[in-house]
């Protein structure tokens, strides 16, 4: 494996994070996961304006997301640093606040881009609570457990991703 390339070969990739799964499994009693962590943090963000009480009381943060420096949290934080080092490493890094395929398709307006992210973001965290498991906790963990939920799940988040990305980035005729 080649890691100064800003591709890596697929089904490698894929065993890593199997053996990554089971290292998780056995050393943190965890599976691996983003969203947890990702509403820990915003738990943190909003006790600043609500307050502990309120974070504690608000339904969202209450299940399972009461702000902490756990393993959800570190892995939050280690999968940002790791994906950084890798651009960094492989050279691939660039900052740019709207990447050539949205600007292709939808312009050059930072703010329209922004309030996409954003929204998208938001939709993406409500639907992780919703179902009780991000991408990677549905799509890794739960699948590699055999759970019918998390097949559902990885399924209709194919589905409507393909489908998505359809309506969006399709070509117009000219």
């Amino acid at each position: 494996m080649n890691m100064n390339s800003p591709r890596w070969n697929p089904y490698l990739v894929g065993a890593l994070i199997g053996v990554l799964s089971l290292i998780t499994f056995s050393m943190a009693d965890k599976p691996i996961g983003m969203s947890t962590g990702i509403a820990q943090a915003s738990g943190a963000c909003a006790m600043p304006v609500i307050g502990a009480e309120g974070v504690a009381a608000n339904t969202y943060w209450a299940k399972k997301a009461v702000p902490a420096w756990d393993y959800g949290s570190l892995f939050v934080l280690g999968s940002f640093f790791g994906a950084l080092a890798s651009a960094l490493v492989s050279g691939s890094f660039k900052l740019e606040s709207v990447p050539e395929i949205w600007r292709e398709r939808f312009g050059s307006s930072v703010g329209k881009r922004l309030l996409a992210a954003f929204l998208g973001g938001v939709v993406i965290l409500f639907g992780a609570r919703l179902a009780d498991g991000c991408t990677s906790g549905h799509g890794i963990s739960g699948s590699l457990q055999l759970a019918v939920s998390s097949w559902t799940f990885f399924l209709v988040m194919f589905a409507s991703g393909i489908v998505t990305a359809f309506l969006l980035f399709r070509r117009l005729k000219a």
